[in-house]
């Protein structure tokens, strides 16, 4: 029995489907989001990925081997991110901007996962550019077992996988493959969200870990319907400022382990070098004092990182005051200073205030706001703040700090870096754990 096209409409934003076209989606309310797709109403099983027959299990039954464990890269920023490790048929998604080290990333996870076979599926490049690419990365180890395919069939790529039979995938691109039963072109929402669905039932069928490399969307976003990332089962998003060296690896979602991980990497002539511990890297060495200039202790996932914040306020020549923000939420910078102006009776709104949150990552810890007041207070009265002072609470609208979690992690990493007096909210001080940390002054600070 053949299988039955059906046209249909999706909202490449959040993946909702309707008969006909629209031009606002009913669901996200956005405004040219909707576009063409086509739905194949087939019951068969793709011949291309055989696995065992669908049956019920009691959960006491089901006895889990070495291979349902994870198991480490040799990354350590990799693994951290995933959750511990690689999970045997999981389906892991890595995206970022064109030109970020994404390819780069997965062939030197490639060439550190020891004796295990790895089908690298690129539609993007040929075999002799990921060659050069590969003898131009250094690593502690080199796999000879990894297997290089140009092929964008999805079909031809699973009878070379079944032929093969690899330990791993990774595809690079998802946006480059297409399956011969659509007639959309590759890239269109019909082929990444069914290609990715084949993959998904591969990795699960084969109890193989397949890596999905994808494009964004100028917006920031992995390109294709929201439904793609509820298909897998990790996203991963690897960002950075093209004119840093710095790459930073997040987890926007991971059924295995934390959804909020940070891994860090520093890119080279040679390749992505870790960084193990970010917080050097993030301050800068300034020998002398500078107004405007305040650290904080920030979580990212589990890893606590002390961040630069730098703040410039100046008097503006315009009519209107500007407000610039890097690595920091506008939102909130305009929060925080309507609380120094209402409760400290600064006058800002005639100000022109530009924050910058150093190394050219982004945080959205509210616990940064106390450096972040700091910083523009320093610099409206041009008056250093110690170098040696580190910062860790939230304000509320009222100019109350509010106390943070993890404060022993924060007080920990300060200490380890070199600070040796730390602000943080008076609240609930006397019940802070002060094991280790003998040679840190603890300040508690009840209002801003």
């Amino acid at each position: 029995m053949a299988a039955k096209a059906k046209v249909i409409y999706v909202c490449k934003e959040c993946g909702y489907e309707t008969p006909k076209w629209l031009g606002r989606c009913p669901s996200c309310n956005e405004w040219n989001t909707i576009e063409e797709s086509v739905e194949i109403k087939d019951s068969r099983v793709n011949p291309s990925i055989s696995g065992e027959a669908s049956s019920y299990s009691n959960i006491d039954d089901i006895e889990l081997d070495k291979d349902d464990v994870k198991y480490a890269t040799g990354d350590k920023e990799f693994d951290r991110v995933l959750g511990g490790g690689i999970v045997s048929g999981s389906i892991v998604l890595v995206g970022g901007e064109p030109g970020i080290g994404k390819s780069t990333l997965m062939l030197q996870i490639a060439m550190r996962v020891g004796s295990m076979k790895v089908l690298y599926v690129s539609g993007e490049e040929s075999k002799h550019q990921i060659k050069m690419r590969y003898e131009r990365l250094t690593s502690n180890s080199r796999n000879s077992n990894i297997y290089l395919l140009n092929e964008t069939n999805i079909d031809v790529v699973f009878q070379h996988a079944n032929n093969l039979l690899p330990d791993m995938i990774i595809i690079d691109s998802i946006q480059t493959m297409y399956n011969t039963q659509f007639d959309s072109s590759p890239g269109s929402i019909s082929q990444i969200r069914e290609c990715t669905l084949m993959f998904q039932q591969y990795a699960k069928a084969k109890q193989i870990p397949v890596f999905l490399i994808g494009h964004i969307t100028k917006e920031g976003a992995i390109a294709g319907p929201k439904v793609l990332e509820h298909i897998v089962d990790v996203v991963i998003m690897f960002e950075g400022e093209k004119n840093y060296g710095y790459r930073v690896l997040r987890t926007m979602k991971n059924r295995f382990g934390a959804s909020s991980e940070m891994g860090m990497y520093l890119m080279q002539q040679n390749g992505l070098m870790e960084v193990s511990n970010p917080s050097e890297i993030l301050m800068s060495k300034n020998i002398e004092n500078l107004s405007g200039v305040c650290y904080a202790a920030t979580i990212e996932g589990m890893r606590p990182i002390i961040i630069e914040v730098q703040a410039l306020v100046s008097t503006t020549p315009y009519g209107m005051a500007q407000r610039t923000v890097t690595g920091f939420d506008l939102r909130r910078l305009n929060m925080l200073l309507a609380v120094l102006e209402r409760r400290c009776n600064f006058k800002l709104s005639s100000k022109d205030i530009f924050l910058n949150i150093t190394g050219g990552i982004k945080v959205d810890d509210p616990a940064i706001d106390m450096a972040v007041a700091c910083a523009i207070i320093s610099s409206v009265a041009d008056i250093p703040i110690n170098k040696n002072c580190c910062c860790a609470g939230e304000i509320g609208l009222s100019g109350e700090i509010r106390p943070v979690s993890h404060i022993e992690k924060r007080l920990s990493e300060a200490k380890k870096v070199g600070f040796t007096k730390m602000l943080v909210a008076g609240y609930g001080l006397e019940k802070l754990e002060r094991t280790g940390l003998a040679n840190i002054e603890i300040v508690g600070v009840d209002r801003i």
